[in-house]
Order: structure tokens, then C-alpha cells, then sequence
């Protein structure tokens, strides 16, 4: 089911790829994540890991999301709603986890945006299975960002 269109559009790919990765700098600054003075769980990376996964992942994302605006599916609309929505919820953990301190909550944060994101994956699925597959290594960080959550929230009680 490709509908992608094969000439670039470089205002839309900036833009995609803009908003997404704007996204995660507002995130950052809202949250100001720190994980300084919490016991951390087994299996937290180093600190330095998370800006540099988490770029690399917003890249892909937002390249994803370009080929969806750009496809000429009739479904494309849809399926970007559901990806701006699972960015928003994204874009809010941070606040929660760090600014907040409500880790319990944020976890089921996290349980939203990974259901938002299966959503966001099967809508990208049946207009580019490219763009789907470029949403996985988002989905799988998520899933470890959610082991971590929990762990951080039982190891800090």
C-alpha cells in the first residue's frame, strides 16, 4: 500500500520534522529531567544516553510523519491526528515524572502513550509500511521507558 509520493517536499519534511523534534526540546524544558537524587532502578543507562536515543528516535518519528502528510492516502489525515495526539502525551511525561514527581501517574501516562502509539502505528501500517516501521524503535523505547518509570517509582517510594 504504497501511497508515497517519491519527490521531496522539503517544506513538509522540515516542518514534520520540526514540530517533532520541537516537541521533545519542549519536553526537556518543561521537565526538567534530572534523574540527580533518585535511586536509580537495574538497567538505567548512563544519563548521557537518553538526549542522544531520544533525538535519533524523534528523527525517525518525524521523518515517519512525513511520509504519512505526504502520501496521498485519503486516510493520512487520520492517521496524523493520532500521531500529534501520541506526541502530545509524549511531550507531557516529563513534566510528570520530574517536574511533578508523579511517578505512579506517569507510569500510566506511559500505558496511554504506548496505546496511542500501537494506534498511531497500525493507522501509518495501512497507508506506508515504511513509515510504520520507522515507528518501532520508538515503541520499544517506550516500553523500556515504562519498565523504567515503574522501576524508579518502586526503588524511590
Amino acid at each position: 500500500m504504497a501511497y508515497f509520493q517519491k519527490t521531496i517536499n522539503l517544506k513538509k519534511l522540515l516542518l514534520t520534522l520540526g514540530i517533532t523534534v520541537a516537541a521533545g526540546v519542549v519536553s526537556g524544558f518543561i521537565g526538567g529531567a534530572s534523574f540527580d537524587g533518585l535511586v536509580k532502578p537495574p538497567l538505567t543507562p548512563p544519563a548521557w544516553i537518553f538526549p542522544v536515543v531520544w533525538t535519533i528516535l524523534y528523527v525517525m518519528m518525524g521523518y515517519a510523519a512525513y511520509r504519512i502528510a505526504t502520501s496521498r492516502s485519503s486516510d493520512r489525515t487520520d492517521a496524523l491526528k493520532s500521531y500529534w495526539l501520541q506526541l502530545g502525551v509524549n511531550a507531557l511525561w516529563t513534566f510528570f515524572f520530574f517536574r511533578l514527581e508523579w511517578r505512579l501517574f506517569a507510569f500510566f501516562w506511559l500505558l496511554l502513550l504506548l496505546a496511542l502509539l500501537v494506534r498511531t502505528i497500525m493507522k501509518f501500517q495501512a497507508i506506508d509500511v515504511i513509515a510504520e516501521r520507522f515507528l518501532y524503535p520508538y515503541l520499544a523505547w517506550c516500553g523500556f521507558a515504562a519498565y523504567l518509570n515503574l522501576a524508579f517509582y518502586l526503588v524511590n517510594r
